[in-house]
């Protein structure tokens, strides 16, 4: 049950209030899998897309010019409901400060600052379509939370391939230098290529496959040395997808996991970091290090049979 395990991660970092008014409408807020709750997500889903469509269309100067008094009304609208939603989240729980620095609670915030930003200061009304990041909300609203997991790991992956990601961008860029310094020469300020840092911009648009068709080479050199390179372009975009990938996957053959299991429910196979239940979102036990788990994960791997000899 992954939602009741969110709701259950929410309480213990924000603290739900036991009883009154504040237990009530952290129930309808914060926990969408009540009656009250699903309906206060599905009224909010609506006012967020509703609020960026007004947003995109108010920037079509000719929609604008004919609906502008009525887009500024429904944004002031749209602008007190979030606020008072956001004052509702700081006051049902017992830590809004946690809240309101939290990555939602920066998103909410941001989402509303801009309009009373130029309210207040109309040198501020560049700011206006910051208001965009409203739709980011709609990852907490739909419950796409649960997928974090999955982006931790993907940036894991990143994270161990950097050095090799740095060493492929540094051999790039010397590529990059090289072909442009060589098409500056070959081609010359006759044909377009009037520098060298603007042959390497032809190198960059080449070597990625976009091919703008501002620069063209002219000289039969030019072009045999355009189309190595095009060449020689789908190969570099496909070296750092091998890389990521590789560390991927072994990120996720990786991932520790433990022989906890649910008091409750009797789950097992936690990682070691867990808190609550994958399954119903009961507290866990304590975890404490199982000294002969990385052994015999080891001892698997050291054990394998060895492969059969080919057969003559």
């Amino acid at each position: 049950m992954p939602q009741r395990h969110t709701n259950a991660m929410i309480r213990q970092r924000l603290g739900q209030p036991e009883s009154g008014w504040r237990q009530h409408w952290y129930t309808i807020i914060f926990e969408a899998d009540t009656r009250p709750g699903r309906l206060f997500d599905v009224v909010l889903l609506i006012a967020i897309v509703a609020s960026v469509g007004v947003v995109m269309l108010d920037s079509v100067p000719s929609v604008h010019a004919r609906l502008g008094t009525a887009f500024t009304a429904l944004e002031w609208m749209f602008t007190l409901l979030f606020t008072a939603e956001y004052v509702m989240r700081l006051c049902v729980v017992k830590r809004p400060l946690r809240y309101a620095l939290s990555f939602y609670g920066v998103i909410d915030f941001i989402s509303i600052m801009p309009t009373w930003a130029s309210f207040f200061v109309p040198e501020l009304a560049f700011l206006i379509d910051v208001r965009l990041l409203r739709l980011l909300r709609v990852f907490r609203i739909l419950k796409l939370t649960v997928y974090f997991e999955e982006a931790e790991i993907l940036a894991r992956a990143l994270s161990n391939s950097r050095r090799k990601i740095f060493v492929f961008l540094a051999t790039v860029f010397i590529i990059t230098v090289i072909l442009g310094t060589v098409m500056y020469v070959v081609e010359g300020p006759e044909h377009g290529f009037t520098s060298i840092p603007l042959s390497m911009y032809w190198a960059i648009v080449t070597l990625t496959t976009t091919g703008f068709g501002d620069m063209v080479p002219k000289t039969p050199i030019g072009q045999f040395i355009t189309s190595l390179t095009i060449l020689l372009g789908y190969g570099i975009i496909a070296f750092p997808t091998g890389i990521v990938g590789a560390e991927l996957a072994a990120s996720i053959i990786k991932r520790p996991l433990t022989t906890r299991s649910c008091e409750h429910c009797l789950t097992e196979g936690h990682e070691p970091s867990a808190k609550f239940c994958q399954h119903c979102g009961s507290a866990l036990p304590e975890y404490r290090s199982e000294p002969g788990l990385e052994g015999r994960l080891e001892g698997a791997v050291e054990n394998r049979p060895p492969p059969k000899p080919p057969r003559t």
